[in-house]
């Protein structure tokens, strides 16, 4: 099949690659055209593991290409997908500009039939907003092109997009016509033949969908994380309750992390956008704002704890800081918990010493010039004449150091982890004082 991407960005650039991989022809548009670039010499402007490789490969066997001309995208294309961007805006409703000028640009350069699938999340009812600008645009050309608007939510994982793409627990169709509907069947017939589902329903509930599930996954998080602050205040281990819990069938294992907050660009803003919607229509939404609410607070726990223990006078002290993104096996740091820390931290005058395996260079961009904030070239050299470790993000190389070696380097053997790694009772008898969440009986 002929297909065309609108957005180079985390989302479109894996929706090309993978739909590319797997025998179509796609080619991705940006507006960017630094973006646009840089994709034709090689280079992916993120990390995300194993998608620079699949990008080069694709485009030199000839099935995935690049260009600035929404002309040039939309020739011959069959299916056009639109997956932009949809950042919060002041009130942290989404921000559909995007969107909507993608729609509109596609009504004015689109030359036969074509499937618009929005990819993109967005509130309830944009789908239909989209499809009318596409049919204005066509009017005003004069052009009498058939076309579908379709929703078709992504949910992929930063640092897990590719399998998530190629391995989906479900696919989610919304489509107000059979033949659109039956069209997004073919595009993924490659993906669903493990029997996978792909569920077909009306658009409105599919854009529902993608919200519902975000917002599930964030309180899960938040709930966890208000769990552990009372086993802190009343002496259980939250690990153990975890488990405890998660044993349920009911309830499960999965986003019962505890530590200090979920970030990224999709929970924090899906939330608020939810939060946005409800009130839009006379809805409460009680639940949705304390999700956000016990997120922003678990993001400066770590941050308070360490003024606390060094008896709120931290001027002048140094702190390593392992883990800048926001997760691991990604370079972004969008509503990272680590920059929240940063934040606290230097305002009350110390100074940071940070190290993240890929996302030092994201942050530099984020954290401009702060010249209490520093990167180091490994662990080990972010540890050096530190007076304290702090943890923010849970990367491999950091669940086993070398805690003999972390002791020489340290000013004096303190971590405070807020991704609970390690064991307390192990700690304890390495030396360290060990300061991490929800773990008080220990």
């Amino acid at each position: 099949m002929k297909l065309a991407v609108i957005g180079t960005g985390y989302v479109g650039l894996t929706t090309g690659a993978c739909l590319a991989d797997t025998g179509n022809e796609v080619i991705c548009h940006d507006i960017d055209r630094a973006k646009i670039e840089g994709l034709l010499e090689g280079r992916v402007p993120f990390y995300e593991p194993g998608l620079a490789a699949m990008v080069s490969r694709n485009h030199a066997e000839g099935r995935l290409s690049f260009t600035t001309s929404l002309d040039e995208a939309l020739a011959s294309t069959q299916v056009c997908f639109i997956a932009v961007g949809t950042p919060p805006d002041g009130d942290g409703a989404a921000d559909l500009s995007a969107v909507l000028d993608a729609a509109r640009g596609i009504g004015q350069a689109m030359q036969g039939p074509l499937c618009v699938a929005v990819k993109s999340t967005v509130p309830v009812g944009t789908c239909e907003r989209v499809h009318e600008l596409v049919s204005t645009a066509l009017a005003a050309r004069g052009a009498n092109l058939p076309h579908d608007t379709v929703s078709n939510p992504e949910f992929l994982k930063e640092g897990q997009a590719i399998d998530d793409f190629m391995w989906p627990d479900r696919i989610i169709v919304g489509a107000s016509t059979e033949q659109g509907a039956s069209l997004m069947r073919s595009v993924y017939d490659p993906f669903v033949r493990s029997g996978r589902p792909l569920l077909s329903m009306d658009l409105r509930s599919a854009e529902m969908t993608k919200y519902a599930s975000n917002v599930m996954l964030a309180t899960r998080i938040s709930l966890v994380n208000e769990l552990a602050q009372i086993c802190d205040k009343v002496g259980a281990d939250i690990m153990h309750v975890r488990a405890g819990m998660g044993s349920d069938t009911r309830i499960g294992m999965a986003f019962l992390y505890p530590g200090i907050g979920y970030g990224g660009s999709c929970f924090p803003k899906d939330v608020l956008a939810l939060s946005r919607l409800a009130l839009q229509a006379d809805v409460p939404a009680g639940l949705l704002d304390a999700v956000d609410r016990v997120n922003r607070h678990q993001k400066m726990l770590l941050a308070n704890r360490v003024v606390a223990t060094f008896g709120g006078r931290v001027r002048g002290l140094s702190f390593a800081l392992w883990g800048l993104a926001f997760k691991p096996d990604t370079d972004d740091v969008r509503e990272a918990p680590a920059l929240a820390i940063i934040k606290r931290l230097t305002d009350a005058g110390a100074s940071i010493r940070a190290y993240d395996p890929e996302a030092i260079p994201t942050a530099r961009q984020v954290l401009g010039r702060n010249d209490l904030v520093t990167f180091a070239e490994g662990p080990y050299e972010a540890a050096s004449g530190a007076d304290a470790l702090l943890i923010a993000t849970e990367w491999r190389p950091f669940r086993k150091p070398d805690f003999w070696r972390l002791r020489r380097l340290l000013k004096a053997p303190v971590i405070f982890d807020g991704r609970n790694l390690y064991e307390p009772h192990e700690m304890r008898e390495l030396g360290f004082t060990y300061h991490c969440i929800g773990r008080a009986a220990r």
